[in-house]
């Protein structure tokens, strides 16, 4: 593969911030039935939690 070229599919919206987390276990517990129910992964969980806490702003 040639130096530069990004890999997976091209998008608008491009995820290009990684970030780690320690989580309680209730906390843990709602993420993860929340991903169940909605069929979401974990980061999309987190994407719309932090969106709803923009009107706080």
């Amino acid at each position: 593969m040639a130096t530069g070229k990004k890999r997976g599919p091209k998008t608008d919206n491009p995820k290009m911030y990684r970030l780690t987390i320690k989580l309680d276990q209730e906390a843990k517990d709602v993420m993860e039935a929340y991903c169940a129910k909605e069929s979401v992964s974990k980061g999309e969980c987190i994407r719309r939690g932090i969106k709803r806490l923009k009107g706080d702003l």
